[in-house]
């Protein structure tokens, strides 16, 4: 099994600066993909960014290209997401997922582990 532990969500006001940290332990696989996803009040979860864990390849929603960005610190086992720009449509819980594999993708029916989520709250 492998745990993911979010972190960094907060209140912030619009056109602010939040980061968030995911830290996975537990089993380890050669191949993986991380993301963070997001869920709006009263709307679908849906995905942001993600990124192969080994070779570091990205993959950004349009909606967050050139504001938000994704990062991992293999020896720490977190990702990270840099998100700038913030706007108040964007309050949300974001969650951290992780898929076995090397195909990044933002299906998150392909996802296989889950955080349990951090609030980020944007004022305007």
């Amino acid at each position: 099994q492998v745990q993911l532990v979010e972190s960094g969500g907060g209140l912030v006001q619009a056109g602010g600066s939040l980061r968030l940290s995911c830290a996975a332990s537990g089993r380890t696989f050669s191949n993986y993909v991380m993301g963070w996803f997001r869920q709006a009040p009263g709307k679908e979860r849906e995905f942001v960014v993600a990124i192969s864990w080994s070779g570091g390849s990205t993959f950004y929603a349009d909606s967050v290209k050139g504001r938000f960005t994704i990062s991992r610190d293999i020896t720490k086992n977190t990702m990270y997401v840099q998100m700038n720009s913030l706007k108040p449509d964007e309050t949300a819980v974001y969650y951290c997922a992780a898929r076995v594999g090397a195909y990044i993708t933002g299906e998150q029916r392909l996802y296989d582990y889950w955080g349990q989520g951090t609030r980020v709250t944007v004022s305007s």
